[in-house]
């Protein structure tokens, strides 16, 4: 099939990602969520080779009471388009979507996305403790006082596909085992030591069946993300990666109203993704995937069409993940050795775009056959315990 397009459609216009960047990450004692905010703004802006005034849209989610206002306000912007989506770790892709459908449309020219959050620090000093839940009002109240907690509806999703599929625990702990291998080589994630399946299945059990280390790590950290029209690429910095199509979905926020645990929002948001790009899943050379708890890589897999529903433990259990792999996934270490400061998906949109751009350094870095690098990828976030999703798919 042909290749994947980045010409204007139904004459709109064309839409990139000029800048990316991350602020510091890991374990972040000094900063407030909000310097990590600016400090992964400025740095995405000196990425992109674009003056601050070019900015005219602006969004953010999870930080103060009138976000994206109070942001904004503390960045020193005045934005005339803004977006304060809240759905989960979708979050960001979700508002990518908004972002580049309001480009195209002429609506805003340059969006600035940006999140930044100190859980891990706030933690550590007392500022704030781990919440069992989301809430307890609305729908949830009826599974909040039985103490059905995030992890847990995760752990029974999962055990639903191990019955369904004979998913086993070995393949699970693969996804776990391969995350770490690709933080190895990545100076910004938090722990890079080697981990074996073994040690993913001895450790101490959080919600059957995740062990602590199926589970992803609490951290500091922020980025930023900006995209922009067309008419800006010329001006910046390093070349474009395009946006060449995304899709969202919401599925459910009460258990009971799941109609199958074994699929996840990512079934639809991608299929309007690829829809959109004129591509395949064949076509992709790297993922960038959400991966709060190994389970959600095996489904979301399946469900964007890397391979057949059911057959996710088979997939992951053979190394395809890995930098090297089939199809590199979460190639930073993901949510699961990299970082997770609360909302992840912002960071697999940067993560995808260096990867594209040849920009991740030693060790790290995806080629092609032959020394290419990477023309296409997906970043596919989801939100919630897979209540929503948001699919971007992106090329050069």
């Amino acid at each position: 099939m042909p290749g994947p397009t980045t010409e204007p459609r139904n004459g709109r216009r064309r839409v990139a990602v000029v800048g990316v960047a991350l602020s510091d990450c890991g374990r972040v004692d000094g900063p407030t969520p909000y310097a990590l905010h600016a400090q992964a703004a400025r740095r995405a802006l000196a990425d992109s080779g674009l003056d601050r005034s070019v900015i005219d849209g602006f969004a953010s989610a999870g930080l103060g009471t009138l976000a994206p206002v109070e942001v904004a306000e503390y960045l020193g912007l005045r934005p005339t388009w803004v977006d304060s989506t809240s759905v989960g770790g979708s979050t960001w892709e979700v508002m990518a979507a908004h972002a580049a459908d309001a480009i195209a449309a002429g609506r805003a020219n340059a969006v600035l996305l940006v999140y930044g959050s100190t859980a891990r620090a706030d933690i550590k000093a007392r500022r704030r403790t781990s919440n069992l839940s989301f809430g307890a009002r609305g729908p949830l109240q009826f599974e909040v006082p039985y103490g059905h907690t995030l992890v847990s509806k995760y752990a029974m999703a999962a055990r639903r596909h191990m019955h369904e599929y004979k998913t086993t625990l070995e393949q699970l702990a693969s996804v776990a085992v391969q995350a770490r291998a690709n933080a190895a080589a990545n100076p910004d994630a938090m722990f890079r030591d080697p981990i074996t399946v073994d040690e993913v299945l001895s450790g101490e059990m959080i919600a059957d069946p995740f062990t602590k280390l199926h589970c992803c790590i609490r951290s500091d950290g922020g980025c930023a993300v900006l995209l922009a029209a067309e008419d800006h690429v010329p001006d910046t910095a390093k070349a474009p990666v395009w946006i060449l199509g995304s899709g969202t979905s919401v599925s459910h926020t009460t258990m009971s109203e799941w109609e199958d645990f074994t699929v996840s929002p990512a079934a639809v948001s991608g299929r309007i993704a690829f829809e959109r790009a004129g591509v395949t899943p064949a076509d992709v050379d790297i993922a960038q995937i959400y991966d709060a708890f190994t389970y959600m890589t095996l489904v979301t897999l399946e469900d964007l069409g890397f391979c057949a529903k059911g057959e996710g433990g088979a997939f992951v259990e053979k190394g395809r993940l890995l930098r090297d792999g089939e199809l590199p996934v979460n190639t930073d270490g993901g949510g699961l050795s990299a970082c997770h400061p609360g909302m992840r998906g912002l960071f697999l949109l940067v993560e995808a775009v260096r990867q594209l751009r040849g920009e991740a350094g030693p060790g790290r870095q995806v080629t092609k056959r032959g020394g290419r690098l990477p023309e296409v990828a997906v970043a596919s976030g989801t939100g919630g315990w897979f209540c929503s999703s948001g699919t971007v798919i992106l090329g050069r």
